[in-house]
């Protein structure tokens, strides 16, 4: 077995050259603002804070907040994770007794610019999406036509909707104890005993092999071809069903009514059908993994499909004199930098670590 790494993922675009460039060379050429699924309703046992912070990891962010409005840890909730490298703004829940400390919070980076109380607890995972502006600086010549031809054939074709390499950890060592853990075999204590610290690497493990599947539809061009047994999505309602009627569905896909899913493997995942399924499951073998060893941990690894495309909402592009500004929005979970690199195709150039979700 081969451990993935970004370099090995194939781009979508690769018949088009890339922009080159480089990224986050300064907290402002990286601007994400959270899409919340619903605005707080004025009223409950809860703030929600809309924050900003700029060179402030979410770890960090939640401390400081714990610190200063005199709370736990465990009594801040936040729907996603923020890249430290960035400018970023996002909404943060408290219970509503903070409230009297809020005028005293002082912190250089981080900033309160709201607070309205809600009935509930915000909770990972509830966010509707995050909204972009980044810019890319050092471009190669022409570069803005080049971007311009990339533009033109994501916006028709969309991007693979791959996990970025930093969900492996450094050298892959995050995936590699995900693996491990899965099979039965032995690991570091902090591994073991820590959850979180486990549900991270069992996660890798998931993506790495979802990854893995995605990489092999580009490879043979069959991204964009419904096939029978394939786990469709239905875009609007997320509603999930395995085709029978392959030119029935070929046609709802290229309405983009439906999209075609990958493995998050899993005791409750909506398993494929017929070459769907075989093919599934000999990726799982290259890995010396069968789906009963996902059993193993039913509440951490239950399983999920996801989308094997994506396509951005209001991509738009300008030539500055700085460099090439994009802005574009993309769904909870999405990797704004799997889209970036198919731009720029130059893997030194995107981070290994940090995202935004």
């Amino acid at each position: 077995m081969s451990e993935p790494e970004s370099s090995l993922l194939p781009y979508l675009t690769e018949d088009l050259p890339g922009i080159g460039g480089s990224l986050k060379q300064t907290a402002e050429d990286f601007i994400v603002e959270e899409i919340p699924v619903y605005p707080p309703s004025g009223e409950g046992d809860h703030l929600f804070l809309w924050v900003e912070k700029r060179g402030v990891s979410a770890q960090f962010l939640v401390k400081i907040l714990s610190e200063q409005l005199r709370i736990s840890t465990g009594d801040i909730g936040v729907a996603g994770m923020k890249d430290r490298h960035a400018v970023t703004r996002q909404m943060v829940s408290v219970p509503a007794e903070c409230e009297p400390l809020l005028a005293e919070f002082a912190f250089d980076g981080i900033s309160i610019l709201e607070s309205t109380r809600h009935e509930r607890k915000l909770k990972t995972g509830h966010l509707k999406g995050n909204r972009f502006s980044i810019l890319i600086r050092n471009t190669c010549e022409e570069g803005f036509a080049k971007a311009q031809a990339i533009q033109a054939k994501i916006d028709q074709t969309g991007f693979p909707n791959y996990y970025g390499a930093q969900r492996m950890g450094i050298d892959n060592e995050t995936l590699r104890m995900g693996l491990k853990l899965l099979k039965g075999d032995r690991v570091p204590n902090k591994y073991a005993r820590n959850k979180s610290l486990k549900r991270l690497a069992l996660s890798a493990a998931q993506s790495c092999l979802f990854n893995r599947v995605l990489t092999d539809r580009v490879k043979d061009q069959s991204l964009h071809t419904v096939q029978r047994g394939d786990v469709m999505q239905v875009c609007e309602s997320g509603g999930m069903f395995v085709v029978e009627e392959v030119t029935r569905e070929q046609e709802r896909f290229d309405l983009r009514e439906t999209v075609i899913t990958g493995p998050i493997f899993g005791p409750k995942m909506k398993p494929p059908t017929d070459a769907v399924l075989e093919h599934e499951q000999k990726i799982l073998g290259e890995f010396w993994l069968e789906m009963s060893h996902f059993s193993r941990f039913k509440k951490l690894t239950p399983g999920a499909r996801r989308p094997f495309l994506i396509w951005p909402e209001e991509l738009k592009i300008e030539e500055t004199e700085a460099g090439i500004l994009f802005h574009f929005t993309l769904p909870s979970g999405v990797y704004a930098t799997m889209l970036l690199r198919e731009f720029m195709k130059d893997e030194s150039a995107v981070p290994a670590s940090g995202d935004t979700f």
